[in-house]
């Protein structure tokens, strides 16, 4: 049996593929991998990517959602409530984007998710792990 050892890409619905593009753009900066016309968009996300993919209007989904990994979970909260999003309260940051989709915001330093130095210094970053995620990390036998 195969063992899972991570995610490659996450697809996210949209109903317009620019207005997507732009939406986001107000609140993460972000690098365009490339397009598939005006039905899809891959956003690098260091060695990962999420897959913008039109759809047709429906209704939101109260259960689905996906969680992005930021450097500074603060500033995303700040740029969200002044654009007028509702968000959750701290420590927490969930908002949903235009078209339903619910979005989780967490500060990589937190969490277990690791980068490799390498992926990290690609991307012009130095972020340290709390000593919660490394303890967390340690129990796992990852660090």
């Amino acid at each position: 049996m195969a063992r899972l050892v991570g995610i490659n890409y996450t697809a996210l619905e949209l109903c317009d593929i620019d207005e997507a593009l732009a939406w986001y753009g107000q609140f993460f900066e972000f690098e365009l991998r490339g397009r598939s016309g005006s039905q899809m968009a891959f956003v690098d996300l260091g060695d990962q990517f999420i897959a913008l993919s039109r759809r047709a209007e429906r209704e939101p989904d109260a259960a689905r959602h996906f969680g992005l990994v930021v450097d500074d979970k603060e500033a995303v909260r700040r740029a969200l409530v002044d654009a007028g999003v509702r968000v959750t309260s701290p420590p927490g940051l969930d908002f949903h984007d235009p078209w339903g989709n619910q979005v989780q915001v967490v500060d990589y330093r937190e969490i277990q998710f690791t980068n490799a130095s390498e992926i990290l210094s690609g991307m012009g970053l130095e972020l340290e792990k709390t000593d919660k995620a490394l303890a967390e990390l340690r129990r796992k036998g990852l660090a």
